[in-house]
């Protein structure tokens, strides 16, 4: 696995990238990456700006290593976690579900990289236009907010990577090596994973939502949501009640009724695997053990390079 552009940009051994998912990023998981040479990330979705702040603070005691903060724009007190990015120094941000154009420039003037999550080829331009040093391009397989469009990674990727000059970051439906070479193979630059990272010792996630993450197959999510807020998540009695309104036609305000409030709290930080809301990717049926990151992060290495070296020569 060669050096590039992102390895570059971030300054990174290895093109890998653990995502910032809500309620299981914290500095830990974050801190693991970063040691094994990828890119840790802070998930600053489900931190109150001081709790943002004390996780930066420990991963920086546990490593020197490069290391990013998600902000998810539609969230909340966004100007007071931007506050703590600069008094701590982020040295780089991927920012998500809302408008790049509100705040890469400001980060950009203060020496950050901005990183923009984006479901669509349309939404990846704008993003270059603002500025943005790079895009993650992910596919609807993903899980947790998603988009609209129910675009594959595997359509998504070479579609971006033809269109953008900035590098691509493939996300969606990477799991092991061999979506990691497929990805690269598609034109990205670099990889996104997050559902299976969710799933190791250092994630702040819950124990019954690992667990469970273990127990689902192939078809055990959904996207749902899609008038309100697109999410992929477990089929749960939570559910159930989505999709009971969804399928009589029910207004948004009524969905956004029953969605109410810290349902991915309850479901993924508090383990209620009935209620809560169990939000992950498509690739959960491929996962089937909790790791520590790092055994994780040298068995996407070597499966990577397995699924290169057995590629055939030629068609």
């Amino acid at each position: 696995m060669r050096s590039n552009r992102i390895c570059k940009l971030f300054g990174i051994r290895y093109p890998i990238i653990q995502a910032g998912m809500v309620w299981c990023s914290g500095w830990k998981l974050a801190a693991a990456v970063s040691k094994k040479g990828g890119l840790g990330i802070i998930g600053a979705g489900s931190m109150y700006p001081e709790v943002l702040r004390q996780h930066i603070q420990r991963l920086r005691a546990a490593t020197d290593k490069p290391f990013a903060v998600n902000v998810p724009l539609l969230y909340p007190d966004i100007d007071q976690h931007m506050a703590v990015i600069e008094a701590e120094q982020v040295p780089i941000v991927f920012t998500s579900a809302g408008n790049p154009a509100t705040w890469t420039g400001w980060l950009k003037e203060r020496g950050i990289v901005v990183v923009h999550v984006v479901p669509n080829v349309s939404l990846a331009r704008k993003c270059e236009q603002r500025g943005v040093d790079a895009v993650v391009c992910e596919g609807f397989e993903a899980g947790g907010h998603n988009g609209k469009d129910e675009i594959t990674t595997l359509c998504l990727i070479p579609q971006a990577a033809e269109a953008l000059q900035i590098p691509v970051i493939a996300a969606g439906g990477i799991g092991d090596g061999r979506a990691v070479a497929a990805a690269f193979a598609l034109g990205a630059e670099a990889v996104q994973i997050g559902s299976r990272f969710a799933a190791t010792l250092e994630s702040s996630a819950h124990e019954n939502f690992k667990e469970k993450i273990v127990e689902a197959d192939d078809r055990a999510t959904v996207l749902c949501m899609k008038d309100v807020v697109p999410v992929r998540l477990i089929k749960n009695a939570f559910y159930e009640k989505i999709q009971a309104a969804e399928n009589r036609c029910a207004p948004p305000d009524e969905i956004r009724a029953i969605l109410g409030k810290r349902r991915a709290k309850a479901g993924i930080f508090e383990g209620d695997l009935v209620e809560g809301e169990l939000e992950i990717g498509q690739i959960s049926g491929l996962i089937r053990d909790i790791p520590s990151a790092a055994d994780l992060f040298d068995r996407l290495l070597q499966e990577y390079q397995q699924s290169v070296a057995g590629l055939p020569p030629q068609l």
